[in-house]
Parts: C-alpha cells; structure tokens; sequence
C-alpha cells in the first residue's frame, strides 16, 4: 500500500493546489493514478468482495473508466445499474427481481461514492440507488420498512427490519460510516434477524438523508430517533445496543455518553474521538492509501466546508476531551481497531480506554482500518467480536466464560 516517493509528490501538488483554489470538490482527489486506481479496485474485488461487485462486473466499470472525474465515474457504474434495474422490471419471480434490484443497488451505491454531496451525476446515482433499494427492501423476507420522522424543520428517514415470532424484540441500533450509508447497514443484518434481533439503521450527520451536518450537538437526530423507536410496541425499548463503523465509531462514543441510561452498550468499530480532529493528524491522515479517492472532499463535506483551511479548523472543538465527555459515566462499550489503521489514529482507542469507565478492547496489531487484515478481515471481526458482545449485552447470548 506504499505509494511511491514521485507519486506521493504529485499528489501532494495536486492536494496543494485544490488548497490554494480555495475548493474541495475543484477535482478528483488522489492517491491514485487512473491505472492505479482501476487496479486496486480489481485487487478489492477479489479479497472481500469490494462493495458486493462480481469481478465480471468490476471488469467491465473499471474498463470503461477514462478519468477520475466524478459525473463520469457515476455515469459509468450506473449504466450497468440500469441493465439490472430492466432485469428486475422482467423478472419472472419475486425472489428474481429481487436480486436484480439488490445488485442494481449496490452499482449505483458505487457510483455515487464517496459522497453524492460533490456532483450532479453522483446526486442521480444515490437517487437511483434507493429507488433501487426500496424495492429490494419490500421484496425482503421479513421486509425493510422505511420510517420518516418529523424532526426540527426536516425529517429523520430510517429503516427498520423486524424479526418474525420476537416480540418485543431487541434491538440492534447501526449507524453508517463516512462513506457507507444507512442502506449498507440494514443490507448487512440478516444475522441479527436470525438471531432474533431487530435492526434498525440511519445516516450519520453530514451523510446521506441526515438532515443535520456534524456539529457539536448533532447526536440529538440520533436521539430523537431512539426516541421514536422505543415508541414501537415490537421493540424492546430497555434493550438496544448501537453499533456503529468507521467516522460513526464517533457518535456510537457520544451516544454511550449522552444515553447511557437507554442503552445496553455502544459497538465504537473505528475510533475518531480526539486527535483524530487535530490538524496533525489530518494533514497526513488525508493521503492514506487505505481509501481509494476523494478522502478530503469527502470529510469536508458531512462539515459543510470546502477548503482546507475551513476543515482543519473545524474539527477541534468536536473532540470528547473539548466536549467534557470523556471522563463522564457511560454505557459498556465495546472498542475496535487496527493499530496500522491510517485513517483513524490507534492513540485515540487507547485515549478512551483510559478515560471513565471501563471498556472491552479488540485491538488487531496487524490491523489497518476497522481493525481489518489478511487474518481478521471485516467479516470475522463482526461474526466473532462484534455480534457475540451484542447479543450478550442485549441478554439473547449468555457469556462466554
């Protein structure tokens, strides 16, 4: 993952002058050349599975793309989008479309990424892409249902899915991260409605259908929507656990804080609590490897900044030391990283770990981010760390002596 020292110096130009223009969304960021980039991809693809794309596919989309710009990035993943949408509309079956819209929605969830907050062209594929979702999710067994909430001058949007024959039902509360969103998690529960568990799933501030950016105070849409939830007859309001990945592990640390007393416990899976937020740790935290493109805008945007100037002087005042938090009482949580981890400093685990109460810690030595290696991918970490501490803590698996 190593970029070369010329590479590295021209993307530092590059970086240094979209500083100077004043504008993060002015183009692509790097650290990756076209060629490189469409390599990495492929290389993705066959390790985990990048984003759930088939490697026919990702063959096809990488082959097409002729730059980094981001209208034709998205024009290029939803095209292939549209092949499944038309496979869903002539399905011959229910379970058959699907499967179509399923896998339409996760190409139009890549074309709009990072974010869709940066072009008219991401913007049309995120649309598409929960049009896409929304009949995958009615067509699910048990289904996702979308909830809107009235909240200040907006709305909180939401899924939920409930697990058949448990009432009232525990509850599993996921929060996306920078560049996932609220689809991605709902997507990935069906161990926890096997189990038993209820799921339900929101943008983070600054992502998505949120309707607030990150700011001090903006776990309050978080809140509000526990609040909802816990109105819910098939829901066990005295049992839920937050879970959350990458930038959430934030709000998953606030949450255990703030709601210590209606939670059972917070999952903080990536963890940006204090010097994540100084500026240096960004200025270097921005050219990690670890992503593919568009870090900075991406992180620029959920402040609703656009220079770097603007966005390293921002992040500060959100820090739990700043905020007084991370001395205070809080929910059990469950801590998770990777000490190679290049995007999220490793010191701000053991930050947290030292501070307040007592937490359980899952630290991978040869971990990057989320803790993920060759030896613990992402998979193994959520089906042997992750989902027997929840299921502990919301009382539904007894623990482990």
């Amino acid at each position: 993952m190593n970029l070369s020292m010329t590479r590295m110096q021209e993307w530092l130009a590059a970086l240094l002058t979209v500083a100077v223009c004043g504008s993060a969304a002015a183009q692509s960021w790097g650290p990756r050349s076209l060629e490189e980039l469409t390599a990495e991809i492929l290389h993705r693809v066959d390790g985990e599975g990048w984003r759930g794309i088939e490697r026919s596919e990702a063959e096809r989309a990488v082959a097409a793309l002729e730059s980094l710009e981001r209208d034709h990035w998205a024009a290029v993943w939803s095209e292939i989008g549209e092949e499944y949408m038309a496979r869903a509309a002539a399905a011959g079956s229910p379970a058959e479309a699907r499967n179509h819209y399923r896998y339409a929605w996760r190409l139009f969830n890549t074309g709009r990424w990072p974010t869709e907050k940066h072009s008219a062209g991401k913007r049309r594929a995120y649309e598409r892409g929960l049009e896409a979702f929304q009949q995958y999710g009615k067509l699910l067994d048990p289904p996702i249902e979308t909830i809107r909430v009235p909240f200040e001058d907006s709305e909180l949007v939401m899924y939920l899915r409930l697990p058949e024959g448990v009432r009232p039902a525990p509850l599993v509360f996921g929060i996306n991260g920078l560049d996932s969103r609220k689809e991605d998690v709902i997507a990935g529960t069906n161990s926890y409605i096997e189990a038993g568990l209820a799921a339900s799933a929101i943008d983070m501030p600054g992502t998505g259908q949120a309707p607030l950016l990150i700011d001090v105070g903006s776990e309050r849409m978080l809140s509000a929507a526990i609040d909802y939830l816990q109105t819910r007859p098939e829901i066990d309001g005295s049992r839920i656990v937050v879970q959350s990945r990458s930038w959430s592990g934030y709000w998953a640390a606030v949450l255990a804080y703030t709601e210590r007393d209606r939670i059972r416990g917070a999952v903080v899976h990536g963890v940006g609590i204090h010097h994540y937020f100084q500026p240096e740790w960004q200025r270097t935290a921005i050219m990690s490897p670890e992503y593919l493109f568009d870090l900075f805008p991406a992180r620029a945007v959920v402040y609703g900044v656009e220079t770097m100037e603007e966005f390293l002087a921002y992040g500060p005042r959100l820090s739990l030391v700043e905020r007084g938090l991370i001395d205070q009482p809080s929910a059990p949580m469950l801590l998770i990283n990777g000490e190679q981890d290049t995007q999220q400093p490793i010191s701000d685990l053991y930050l947290l770990m030292k501070h307040g109460d007592p937490k359980l810690v899952w630290v991978n030595p040869d971990g990057g981010h989320m803790g993920d290696s060759e030896r613990y991918p992402g998979s193994w970490i959520r089906e042997n760390v992750i989902q027997p501490w929840i299921m502990q803590r919301l009382d539904v698996l007894a623990p482990v002596d």
